[in-house]
């Protein structure tokens, strides 16, 4: 888990959020029931999960995004959600051996339904669509410029436009570490 953090932290930090904290304290918590969870700066990780999952170590990827994250409130939680687990996906250490992927896209998913499944359409759109687009929307989270219109403003579409384009299409090539 240290490793894992001092291999993607500073990327985290370089691509997103240069202010971000230089302190993260990481808790394991034997009465924490999730699997995890961040705030103000503290990982709390749950032994249990670790114990049956131990080569989830991209849980910690996942987790310290949200500390580069520092979104003030009002930000969707589909998209803090799924940005931690796009960056997971393009940071991590271990999906491999975790057997963590992107799920391939059904009929009634939506990209309100966060984590995965807004991480995936996020790479899509970034190799289909806008290249900077998450780095944009995580910029706009963290300044509270974020709205629903900003999609339209960097893409030409609206976020159900794109999101219909996608399901369409959303044939990916992906590659995991």
């Amino acid at each position: 888990m240290i490793d894992a953090f001092f291999t993607v932290y500073p990327k985290q930090a370089k691509r997103f959020n240069s202010k971000t904290l230089k302190k993260v304290t990481f808790i394991i918590d034997p009465d924490y029931v999730g699997v995890a969870a961040t705030g103000n700066g503290v990982a709390r990780y749950s032994p249990k999960w670790m114990r049956e999952h131990p080569e989830d170590i991209d849980v910690v990827t996942h987790e310290v995004m949200h500390v580069v994250q520092a979104y003030p409130g009002g930000s969707p939680g589909w998209l803090t959600e799924g940005i931690a687990d796009y960056v997971r996906y393009v940071y991590g250490v271990n999906n491999i051996k975790a057997q963590w992927a992107l799920p391939e896209y059904k009929a009634g998913q939506s990209y309100t339904n966060s984590y995965r499944i807004t991480a995936r359409f996020l790479v899509w759109l970034e190799k289909n669509v806008r290249k900077s687009i998450v780095n944009e929307m995580d910029d706009a989270a963290r300044t509270r410029t974020y709205s629903a219109d900003l999609w339209k403003q960097k893409t030409g579409k609206t976020l159900d436009e794109l999101w219909l384009s996608y399901t369409q299409n959303p044939a990916l090539e992906l590659a995991y570490h």
